[in-house]
């Protein structure tokens, strides 16, 4: 037990959640109506197909080609944190990070430079956390809120498109200032091709399905029989533990929502303050089982929407991507934990602080 809370806290607090509520709310036949089976077919359908396309060295070749780019290692970074922001966009937060950050510190200590590790990795950090915001299929929170919601696309990017392109340019400007430019080599083996192109074509149903043009269950059906019949290693993979956190949460929500006098209170203190309490309840549960819990007690999912994405800076545990990179970090060779930490807050801070004075008070900013 203590291995599997350290593992992943954010499961077992859920699991947690879910059997004290049913002390109020005994287990029936109506808690199958509590479960977004659309989000949960959607979510495992993009990790499967994720996961193909890296297996298939769709990313490797992305990174030679953006790597091939740089001269020096203001450039470099400038690429790395952007390969992080941009990717992020279609196949999640997390997987811009396992992606991005080995590659880093490897790079950056073939180059020399190993002091740039860290705010290489903070800044790649906070650029997959502000870029996945764009995309409904940029990170779980947002494949829920969009689900739920019923916007269309357009209408999803009007509210999110604003933001992520001041967040770029605050990105860059930053990454422009922390990282003076020293000579790199270029990368010289360009990677093999091991078809990509029927993961390409299984994410393309995925997108249909975000869309709602191609329904769920189609998709689920043909990514899990691709993956059985071309790798099916990656049935295994799957992120199952933040699939049954959605389960727990859906659970502990539905059962809050039984009770009047419960529902009623936490809607009262929700509403017309979802940018603030979407922010700042991240901070200490992050920003995924703050997205679920609040959206059972608001229908006004705009603000909540931008505050659960601006929510995922600030500490380490405001998203769970960024204990990705923190462990990624950690894990390589002479780390520095507590400089990791520092640069990482001031980063996380300073952005934070920015983005959200901007959506609470520049006109037009929040929809």
């Amino acid at each position: 037990m203590r291995s599997l809370l350290k593992k992943d806290p954010v499961l077992c607090i859920s699991a947690l959640a879910a059997a004290l509520s049913m002390l109020w709310t005994p287990p029936s036949a109506a808690y199958l109506d509590y479960l977004d089976l659309r989000v949960l077919a959607l979510l495992f359908s993009l990790m499967v197909v994720v996961s193909g396309l890296r297996e298939a060295g769709l990313f490797d070749r992305v990174v030679f080609r953006l790597l091939s780019l740089a001269r020096n290692t203001r450039t470099l970074a400038l690429v790395l944190v952007g390969a992080c922001f941009f990717s992020s966009m279609l196949v999640t937060n997390d997987v811009a990070l396992l992606t991005f950050v080995p590659l880093s510190i490897l790079i950056l200590d073939r180059a020399g430079q190993e002091r740039l590790r860290i705010p290489v990795i903070a800044l790649q950090t906070v650029g997959a956390n502000l870029g996945s915001m764009l995309t409904p299929m940029g990170n779980p929170q947002n494949l829920y809120l969009y689900s739920l919601s019923g916007m269309s696309a357009g209408e999803f990017l009007r509210v999110t498109g604003p933001v992520t392109a001041m967040a770029l340019v605050l990105l860059m400007t930053v990454t422009l200032l922390l990282v003076q430019p020293v000579p790199v080599p270029p990368p010289s083996v360009p990677p093999e091709e091991r078809g990509a192109g029927k993961w390409l074509a299984l994410f393309g149903l995925c997108l249909l399905t975000v869309l709602r043009i191609l329904p769920w269950g189609i998709t689920l059906t043909a990514v899990t029989a691709a993956a059985l019949l071309w790798n099916r290693n990656l049935l295994r993979r799957a992120d199952y533990g933040l699939l049954l956190t959605f389960v727990f949460f859906f659970v502990f929500v539905g059962n809050l929502k039984q009770v009047p006098a419960v529902s009623a209170l936490l809607s009262r203190l929700i509403a017309g303050r979802e940018l603030t309490v979407g922010i700042l309840l991240s901070q200490v549960i992050s920003n995924v089982p703050a997205a679920m819990l609040l959206s059972g007690f608001t229908t006004d999912y705009v603000p909540l929407l931008l505050g659960v994405n601006l929510g995922g800076l600030g500490t380490l545990i405001a998203s769970m991507a960024s204990l990705i990179s923190y462990k990624l970090y950690t894990a390589a060779d002479r780390p520095r934990p507590l400089a990791y930490l520092g640069w990482f807050t001031v980063l996380n801070g300073g952005l934070l602080a920015a983005l959200w004075a901007a959506a609470a008070f520049i006109p037009g900013m929040v929809p």
